[in-house]
């Protein structure tokens, strides 16, 4: 699985991130014990920021991801503490998250990925989830995309852009092609097929002018990739008056995600 991430637009996304993510998740987690954390495709370790100070005990968090760059940046940004102020701890991991295997959790207690899943292809999902299963290792997956977009004040091209959007996220790479915004559905059955109960939680973002940085560079990428998808599209003129419109603060953006929760009884 190629990287799509850059540390700049993590760090631009983590508050936002944090904000959407379906808190009542925990409470579902099995409690009690020394933690062992897997976070696949880590980024800059902004699952472990947010997540390790809502759980109590000694963490030791495995950060894995296919970038040695966000890698780094990650573990010189460990987060502080657990819940309880247990001492949280992180090693790292430079691999490609598709290829996990039964053995790569061996003492593991919970599995994490954020924003990830629409980078699986129907395959990959399947094969995840019978590790995870197979290992007996809840997975906690943040933030997939549903292909959900709502723009407000609306403009007349905000249907087919989030359409051609879409398709580009279903698109085929290198002989893959990835589930977009049908990653939770995929993953949703391939858990339950495996045995696994399975909970989802909405994580929509919701940005205003207060994020208008956010706004912005989302803005670009989701374009981008339309008029990649479609470039009859023809945007230059919709993403400047986008663009002028989120600076103004007179543009609210809703973007649709969905957190999993998958644990065998």
């Amino acid at each position: 699985m190629t990287g799509e991430f850059s540390t700049g637009w993590l760090s631009l996304r983590e508050a936002a991130d944090a904000a959407a993510r379906a808190t009542d998740l925990i409470d579902l987690l099995p409690a009690g014990g020394p933690l062992v954390v897997r976070d696949l495709g880590c980024g800059t370790g902004s699952m472990a920021r947010w997540l390790a100070p809502r759980l109590s005990g000694p963490q030791r968090w495995i950060l894995q991801d296919r970038d040695p760059a966000l890698l780094a940046y990650a573990a010189a940004h460990v987060p502080p503490a657990a819940a309880d102020g247990a001492t949280v701890t992180v090693e790292t991991v430079e691999a490609d998250v598709t290829g996990l295997t039964a053995a790569d959790l061996d003492g593991v207690s919970l599995v994490t990925c954020s924003a990830l899943l629409d980078l699986f292809t129907a395959d990959e999902v399947r094969a995840l989830a019978g590790v995870c299963v197979e290992a007996g290792v809840p997975a906690l997956f943040t933030l997939s995309v549903v292909g959900e977009v709502h723009l407000d004040p609306p403009h007349p091209l905000d249907a087919e852009v989030a359409a051609a959007f879409n398709e580009h996220q279903r698109r085929e790479t290198g002989g893959r092609w990835l589930l977009g915004p049908e990653a939770v559905g995929a993953a949703a059955e391939a858990f339950a097929t495996a045995g696994a109960t399975v909970t989802t939680r909405p994580s929509p973002w919701r940005l205003g002018p207060e994020q208008a940085a956010l706004t912005a560079e989302w803005l670009r990428g989701w374009v981008a990739a339309a008029a990649e998808q479609r470039p009859d599209l023809h945007t230059e003129d919709y993403l400047a008056a986008r663009l002028a419109a989120a600076a103004a603060g007179d543009l609210r953006v809703t973007v649709g995600h969905q957190d999993l929760l998958a644990q065998k009884d």
